[in-house]
């Protein structure tokens, strides 16, 4: 992939894109592949916000339930489907124990076991995966005794029983919504990140006909001229809103705050995700992800500017007291929390005195009705649901363009990179394959799994310097050549970039001097960085990397 914006000689496209989340990725993808010329930018890295801060699940939302969201949750449960299809190596079932007890209502495992049915009947079409390994089975109810056997170290006097049933992991959201952008360049789209919009430019009528954007790098400015502008910039939407028509525009978005705790100590069994409610009626959930836990999420009203967010010690102290007097065994303690990551979640509505009651639907508006023609914004939804989101929202694209409607293929095509037609064969071949046989079957398993068909590319850049390139920096068998790939063909402009959503090397917290300083050496002579540059990022990512104390 290459930055668009360094070459950019005036070209004036059907689409300016403002926002690389997975929302603006997965619109980028629907619009080039339907034939239209589209630009996306980002003000700092694809991925780099909500997009992100993720329980790193792909689900159909069987909380929504309560609220009578079953439009919401059917399409979900479709949407968990397709991604399992086109994006086979990112996106796996994984069963969920919800454990019941009697303290609130709503999680009684009689009640649980009505929402259950319902969630198997809506999810109908749940078998018909492209690959057969994907399909998920209907749910189960286990008794108390059940419960303790899987799970012996949940409180042994808390649980009434358990309902398993599946859902899907997404073991790297960043990586997938990079696949969405590499997808969208190959059907034509051009994208940049670190290109910030710093206003509109607007005709004689007052109509919006592009963009003004500054390349952070260079700090150069541009202006990207276009038919519609959309945009996808999550819980800064309203401050786009505001560069176009300010408090004029008829939006009320609401932001809501989601941490999540990393730790390795021995939690669960790592055979399941444990769901649990706590004694104030929210969810969490304990998430195995690469030999820890992941626990959250939060879900509190955020009201403050969304780049000043940050996390704190309060929130995370919060979650483990909510942890530790729900499941555990009140063990669990500030020291254990390895690294902490979050987010803020775009609400559209306001009809809720608390976030966590909010809708996770989506709302695509036409500002045109508040006298803005020529903008889209797209607000709300989750992760699950943005290729669905994209599909509505080009429709209504097609309209205003006077284009006539196009059948989506977006749900029909595997994702670039993921071109993977049975998931375990392509697994056991490449990790039984010769030509990489000085390879750890970890490395091997860990790239196959996070770059799918590109993973033979990222080994032959290793075998360019194997005493260096090829060197595992963790458990997980990553090595330095992805960061070189990361580079050369992925847009990483910073070390940030690479650790991380190119890579996983600091996505389980601080992976130490000697590996920050390795990648950094890597990454600095790629882009021609001096030693001072160099010092530079290492600071930022050693900052990034922080647990707020």
């Amino acid at each position: 992939m290459q930055r668009f914006i360094e070459n950019y000689d005036g070209e004036h496209f059907d689409v300016i894109i403002i926002g690389g989340g997975i929302t603006g990725a997965s619109v980028a993808y629907e619009a080039a592949s339907k034939g239209m010329s589209v630009a996306l930018v980002e003000k700092r890295d694809f991925s780099c916000a909500t997009s992100a801060a993720t329980s790193k699940l792909i689900h159909g939302g069987l909380r929504y339930l309560a609220n009578g969201e079953l439009k919401l949750v059917r399409e979900s449960l479709k949407e968990r489907r397709v991604l399992e299809n086109i994006a086979p190596n990112f996106v796996y079932p994984m069963p969920i124990l919800m454990v019941h007890d009697n303290y609130v209502l709503k999680n009684n495992k009689w009640l649980v076991k009505l929402g259950m049915l319902l969630y198997d009947l809506l999810s109908y079409d749940k078998g018909n995966t492209w690959d057969a390994s994907k399909r998920i089975p209907n749910h189960q109810t286990l008794s108390r005794d059940s419960v303790l056997t899987l799970e012996p170290k949940l409180k042994a006097d808390w649980p009434t029983g358990a309902s398993v049933f599946y859902d899907c992991t997404n073991i790297c959201p960043e990586r997938l919504t990079l696949a969405f952008i590499k997808s969208a360049v190959a059907a034509g789209a051009k994208v940049a990140n670190y290109t910030k919009v710093e206003d509109f430019i607007f005709d004689k009528k007052g109509s919006i006909i592009g963009v003004k954007v500054r390349e952070l790098l260079q700090q150069r400015e541009h202006e990207l001229r276009g038919s519609i502008t959309i945009n996808c910039t999550g819980a800064w939407a309203d401050a786009i809103l505001e560069l176009a028509h300010p408090k004029q525009h008829n939006h009320h978005l609401h932001r809501s705050e989601g941490i999540h705790i990393i730790t390795k100590k021995n939690l669960i069994s790592g055979k399941h995700i444990i769901g649990a409610v706590t004694s104030k009626g929210r969810h969490f959930f304990m998430i195995p992800w690469r030999n820890h836990t992941i626990i959250g999420t939060t879900d509190k009203p955020y009201n403050g500017e969304p780049d000043n967010h940050c996390i704190t010690k309060t929130a995370i102290l919060e979650l483990l007291e909510e942890v530790n007097s729900t499941v555990g065994e009140g063990t669990i303690c500030f020291e254990d929390v390895q690294y902490a990551y979050g987010g803020l979640r775009p609400l559209i509505e306001d009809k809720t005195k608390k976030t966590y009651n909010s809708s996770r639907k989506y709302e695509i508006y036409d500002n045109s009705k508040d006298g803005i023609a020529g903008l889209i914004t797209v607000e709300g939804g989750k992760y699950t649901t943005s290729r669905q989101l994209a599909e509505d929202c080009l429709r209504l694209v097609e309209k205003k363009l006077h284009r006539p409607y196009t059948q989506t293929i977006t749900d029909k095509r595997y994702l670039y990179g993921c071109e993977i037609k049975d998931l375990n064969n392509f697994l056991h071949s490449q990790i039984n394959n010769s030509e990489w046989q000085h390879f750890s079957s970890n490395t091997k398993e860990y790239l196959a799994r996070h770059y799918g068909t590109e993973m033979d590319a990222v080994l032959k850049i290793a075998k360019e310097n194997p005493p260096l390139l090829a060197q595992a920096l963790n458990a997980d068998g990553e090595i330095l050549a992805q960061a070189v790939y990361a580079v050369r063909h992925e847009m990483a402009l910073g070390l940030e970039d690479v650790l991380f959503r190119r890579t996983g090397i600091a996505t389980l917290g601080d992976p130490g001097n000697e590996v920050l300083q390795k990648v950094a050496e890597v990454v600095a002579r790629e882009l021609n960085w001096d030693h001072a540059k160099m010092v530079q990022e290492i600071a930022h990512a050693t900052t990034c990397l922080k647990i707020p104390y």
